[in-house]
């Protein structure tokens, strides 16, 4: 039987996602707000950023945890692309940027139409080697998270970038607050979170869905789901067509036709999460000061 500390059933379909028996397991309790989780499983570790301490983590099976970057300029969103390269979104410097092999920095993109980009805030790559990434103000609202400042985009834009060509669209630029997006299997659609209530109760916490058009454009927009307990934040998706969102209570988990099927129940407030491990069956969880993991019996979505 579901041990009922850690998950929440709303729908039938929920019971065959998870093992009853497993356990949240808390991997590091030394954060001040952790965020952006990345599996990295060619050297079998997470990587994750710790947004107010400056610094980026990492954690190895049987090797704890140790400081991966220091300072970090105030890293949130991780990705890999292609290539299996860490592009991260960094606060301070307001830019997306890439780690090269030998470990230098490439500044992928930190401004659009001449004017500094907001506070980049989460990425993911298609499979075509573009680079997605939401562009919210959190970073630049106070010194917290980044260096407090007035915002030079007059949007909160999602942008969409060649990297060969450096050439950087913004795809959407009506939301409040847009933060995690992931796409679907087939790479038809993005879900996009917009997590605008975070600081305007009567502001949207819900997740939009736009079909992507060659790779290139969205349209047709709508909203996916709502969070009923906190916000959206970072989202990802399993190999049939899961949304798993962070939310205030958990991670909350909705079926392609957008019903919820269920919750983790986390102790602290989910900002993030992505699938790891050998096999993609390990959820790892970012939630307030501490990261988490839990076995599931679906799997990740996300390549590399």
């Amino acid at each position: 039987m579901p041990d009922a500390s850690h998950f929440e059933v709303h729908d039938a379909r929920f019971t065959a996602l998870f093992v009853g028996s497993a356990q949240l397991e808390e991997l590091d309790s030394s954060c001040r707000w952790a965020e952006g989780p990345v599996w990295f499983d060619d050297m079998q570790c997470l990587l994750w950023s710790d947004i107010p301490n400056q610094r980026m983590m990492r954690w190895v099976p049987d090797g704890g945890v140790s400081v991966f970057r220091s300072p970090s300029n105030f890293s949130n969103g991780n990705t890999r692309d292609r290539q299996g390269r860490l592009v991260s979104c960094e606060h301070g410097p307001r830019r997306v940027t890439r780690t090269e092999p030998d470990g230098s920095i490439t500044i992928l993109a930190d401004s659009f139409e001449g004017k500094r980009l907001n506070s980049p805030n989460d990425v993911v790559v298609r499979s075509d080697g573009t680079i997605w990434f939401t562009d919210p103000t959190y970073g630049i609202l106070s010194d917290y998270e980044g260096y407090k400042s007035d915002p030079e985009q007059s949007r909160r834009n999602v942008y969409r970038l060649d990297p060969d060509s450096g050439e950087l669209t913004a795809v959407v630029g009506d939301f409040l607050q847009p933060n995690g997006l992931a796409f679907s299997v087939d790479e038809t659609r993005l879900y996009i979170a917009d997590s605008g209530a975070s600081h305007d109760p009567a502001a949207p916490r819900h997740i939009r869905v736009f079909d992507v058009v060659d790779g290139r454009t969205l349209t047709n927009g709508r909203v996916f789901c709502s969070i009923d307990t906190g916000i959206p934040d970072g989202i990802r998706v399993d190999k049939q067509g899961n949304l798993w969102s962070s939310a205030g209570d958990g991670v909350h988990c909705f079926s392609p036709d957008a019903t919820l099927l269920g919750k983790i129940k986390v102790p602290q407030t989910v900002a993030n999460l992505t699938f790891g491990g050998p096999r993609r069956n390990r959820l790892f969880i970012t939630a307030t000061r501490s990261v988490y993991a839990i076995y599931l019996t679906t799997n990740g979505a996300q390549y590399p």
